[in-house]
């Protein structure tokens, strides 16, 4: 395996945004590519370009629900975080291995494909629009996981989340990521099991594979 795996559990997002800029800053100066995983209590991100009239509750409200907003450097718009849900930092220097933001984010989103499809679900990408999608022709497309990063001095930050046994409550109070004409889902909702643990080890296995391909093209 070219990169380190370590997995941070259930941590606060400003925490794991710490961890996120300790290990990047370890990339520049040498360290090995590093893929963080974890759960986040209930928060909502904003991207760079994010319109925030996509957050559709008070700050009271926010209270009530106890849940945090903060904003973030990574692309994309507002996106729910939650516990149930996989959250996935791939700390990876694109530049050093050669490998484009486009093709970079094509191999995390086959990952995240093929990681579903050992769960029974068939996901796929859709023309303009980042994330991973499930549904057939004649249903409503449902976003099962969302993807927003960054890269800085050569290496990729932020990454993806995937949900699992998410409560989807949470994203009635937005526009997720922007787009108002689809639904969330998660693995619980249309298989009727999955754990984070059984997605992550699943994760693990598919990107390491995919990683590998990317590495040598």
């Amino acid at each position: 395996m070219a990169y380190k795996i370590k997995n941070i559990g259930l941590t606060s997002y400003l925490e794991a945004l710490a961890i996120q800029q300790e290990v990047h800053q370890s990339i520049v100066d040498g360290a090995e590519d590093t893929l963080i995983l974890c759960e986040h209590p209930h928060v909502y991100t904003f991207g760079k370009r994010a319109d925030r009239n996509n957050l559709l509750i008070s700050l009271e409200f926010l209270n009530n629900i106890n849940a945090e907003v903060h904003e973030t450097e990574r692309g994309g718009d507002i996106t729910y975080h939650g516990p149930g849900q996989l959250v996935g930092y791939p700390i990876m220097h694109l530049r050093k291995h050669g490998i484009g933001v486009k093709k970079y984010v094509d191999t995390l989103e086959t990952s995240i494909i093929n990681a579903l499809a050992s769960f029974n679900i068939a996901a796929y990408q859709i023309d303009g629009l980042t994330g991973i999608w499930v549904g057939k022709e004649d249903e409503t497309k449902r976003k099962i996981g969302a993807i927003g990063i960054r890269v800085r001095n050569g290496i990729s930050m932020h990454g993806f989340a995937l949900n699992i046994t998410t409560d989807l409550s949470y994203f009635e109070h937005i526009v997720p990521c922007g787009i108002n004409d689809k639904a969330v889902t998660s693995i619980y909702q249309e298989v009727g099991n999955g754990t984070v643990a059984a997605f992550a080890d699943a994760f693990q296995k598919s990107f390491n594979t995919e990683w590998q391909k990317t590495l040598a093209l």
